[in-house]
């Protein structure tokens, strides 16, 4: 198992954001939590990158606990969370946001060059706006050069958070395209979006969240064909 997380409780002050919850991800799957706003999806993958503390409940990613492991150390284990709203560096060039991407890698500048040309290759627009600031480039282009700096941390499991936010329909399926070619070159993903239908088109399995627990789980396709599903979040 690659990511296992059990019985986790975070609180905001009095809040009581997640309820003890408890899910998986195995090696090379898709895995999408789904849910309403304030359900506790972002809280959950902050959590799990270490930027949140969870009060009680356990974290583990290949075996090793990391439930307080510090944000930078997770990195280097292998997680890496594409936050939601992008958070590009928005004055610095295209470039030098990816550069700072492989900020924590030690594999020497070879590698990194290397999976620099894959991110182009996912990527061509990135390519031709190199020089440009990220903060003159378009939303799609951002999320883009948010999801490329995220691989240049050479991660085993990438946490996405609401890629598909604010992107015109056209990008938002060249988006998931995207995530589907980023899975099948091995990197696991855990990802939130509210576009469920979009995410349970890509996923293996699937949690949906309310109000801080898992209410429902299972396998993309069950969850795509759940009435209490298809009424709450496809539009059913």
């Amino acid at each position: 198992m690659l990511l296992e997380v059990k019985d986790l409780h975070v609180y905001y002050g009095a809040i009581h954001a997640l309820q003890g919850i408890s899910f998986h991800v195995e090696k090379g799957e898709i895995v999408t939590l789904i849910g309403a706003n304030g359900a506790g999806k972002s809280t959950t993958l902050n959590t799990i990158s270490g930027l949140v503390r969870a009060r009680s409940g356990s974290i583990k990613f290949k075996g090793q606990e990391i439930t307080t492991t510090p944000p930078y150390e997770i990195v280097s284990t292998g997680i890496v969370q594409v936050p939601e709203g992008r958070k590009i560096f928005a004055p610095l060039t295209v470039q030098e946001n990816l550069e700072m991407g492989a900020f924590s890698r030690k594999d020497g500048a070879a590698a990194i060059k290397q999976d620099m040309e894959q991110i182009f290759k996912s990527f061509p627009r990135l390519k031709e706006r190199l020089n440009q600031y990220g903060g003159t480039l378009s939303g799609g282009e951002q999320q883009m050069l948010a999801i490329g700096r995220g691989l240049m941390a050479d991660p085993e499991l990438l946490l996405l958070d609401e890629p598909s936010m604010g992107l015109a329909p056209i990008l938002v399926e060249e988006i998931f395209e995207i995530i589907q070619g980023i899975n099948q070159r091995g990197v696991s993903i855990l990802l939130v979006e509210q576009n469920a239908q979009m995410a349970l088109s890509i996923a293996n399995r699937g949690y949906v969240l309310e109000t801080g627990r898992i209410v429902l789980e299972g396998s993309a396709k069950e969850l795509r064909e759940n009435p209490q599903v298809k009424v709450a979040y496809l539009g059913g």
